[in-house]
């Protein structure tokens, strides 16, 4: 029997083996590694096995604020967020190693202006960073689906306010309370669910989000399949590996293929399944 402490738990581990096992090919292009099976570390940062990066980080830093907070306070999520790039606040290795262009730029904006909207609002800022965090957004309003879209929503606007970056996360965020509530992976990804969270957001999912949402995945393979800092093609990629797969070991060696860190997606859509994918209570045991 899968329990809800269980998918919680499974989502947020998975966050952080997912991150560690990606982490050794991050930036590599598809085609010029070996086939990864296992936690290995190294990468561009020599980091070792179980060491996360930036985007487990940031998911702590908002974990940790919601969790303090018992709500959402984008202030202290910024202060939070600064705290780790300056001081390397929950890094795995004490320090700041990596940030995003656009994560980076809204945190100076912050330092400058105290604003926690900082984020850029141009449609070419429009990268993954804001989706590899939001885990902990929508489990924390699991119990209220349209809270749980509206604050995905909100989360990313700290540093991210393109529409497309938004809009991911309001459909992410959507697909993630659902699978905590136990929502099938066929409703999860069929067009009466993208209709159900237009409905919550009340306007249409900006066109590229919502052509993703809808099932481009189902019909493509890489190299149309692309392992980007894209927002976009980040979302496509992690529902096409849950799409082809059934376990989340099978999806995250499948995605992390593809030579970036969208594994990290994977593991927040590993509950998805009938039974604990992100990461399974023998391991957890162990």
């Amino acid at each position: 029997m899968l329990y809800d402490k269980d998918r919680f738990i499974g989502s947020l581990f998975g966050l952080a083996v997912g991150d560690c096992v990606g982490a050794s090919v991050e930036f590599c292009p598809p085609g010029t590694f070996e086939p990864v099976h296992n936690m290995i570390g190294g990468g561009p940062f020599r980091l070792a096995p179980g060491e996360w990066t930036d985007d487990t980080s940031m998911a702590l830093c908002l974990a940790q604020s919601m969790i303090e907070h018992n709500g959402f306070n984008a202030d202290d999520q910024m202060q939070r967020y600064l705290s780790w790039y300056e001081k390397g606040h929950l890094s795995s290795t004490g320090e700041c190693f990596d940030i995003g262009n656009t994560v980076r730029e809204s945190l100076h904006r912050y330092r400058e202006n105290r604003k926690p909207y900082s984020g850029a609002k141009n449609p070419y800022s429009a990268g993954n960073g804001s989706i590899m965090r939001l885990a902990p957004v929508p489990l924390f309003w699991a119990c209220d689906i349209e809270q749980a879209i509206y604050f995905s929503g909100e989360s990313s606007k700290t540093t991210h306010q393109a529409e497309e970056a938004v809009d991911a996360c309001h459909f992410l965020g959507a697909l993630i309370a659902g699978a905590a509530n136990g929502v099938s992976k066929e409703h999860l990804l069929s067009k009466e669910f993208v209709q159900f969270v237009e409905n919550k957001i009340d306007r249409p999912l900006s066109p590229k989000i919502k052509q993703v949402a809808e099932g481009s995945y189902k019909h493509r393979q890489p190299p149309q399949i692309k392992g980007t800092g894209y927002v976009v093609d980040s979302l496509e990629a992690a529902l096409w590996g849950f799409y082809l797969t059934d376990t989340f070991k099978e999806g995250l060696l499948l995605v992390v293929t593809l030579g970036m860190t969208l594994i990290q997606l994977v593991r927040s859509m590993a509950n998805w399944q009938g039974h604990i994918m992100a990461y399974p209570r023998s391991r957890r045991n162990g």
